[in-house]
């Protein structure tokens, strides 16, 4: 049976042509190395920067305020369409109140980056 699933990596990545066609190159952390369309690596990873020489359990840190600032952006937006409008009120405060949180989790780990 199959099912859905979720990838959660620290990759390297460079733009790189393959074919006339726009790609990245991705090093993976056991050396393994690829190339992947533009569109499709794009919509999979998001730009940390030049963090490869924070420790590991930095990069982590980072990469999880950069994955949780992708959504609550995405969240954001989504609370000023027609659809959030239409919803039930309890589920639109659901929504808000997941916001304020993800906002506050975000300055927390915005903390924990400038302390390194």
């Amino acid at each position: 049976m199959t099912q859905q699933y979720v990838g959660t990596k620290i990759i390297t990545g460079w733009e790189a042509e393959k074919d006339g066609q726009p790609g990245y190159g991705v090093k993976y952390s056991d050396g393994y190395t690829s190339w992947s369309p533009k569109a499709t690596f794009e919509e999979a990873y998001i730009p940390l920067g030049h963090i490869e020489n924070f420790p590991l359990h930095q990069q982590r840190v980072i990469a999880e305020k950069a994955e949780l600032d992708t959504r609550l952006s995405k969240l954001d937006a989504f609370l000023a369409t027609d659809v959030y409008s239409s919803l039930p009120t309890e589920e639109r405060q659901r929504l808000y109140h997941q916001s304020s949180i993800m906002q506050e989790y975000s300055k927390i780990l915005a903390d924990r980056i400038s302390a390194f």
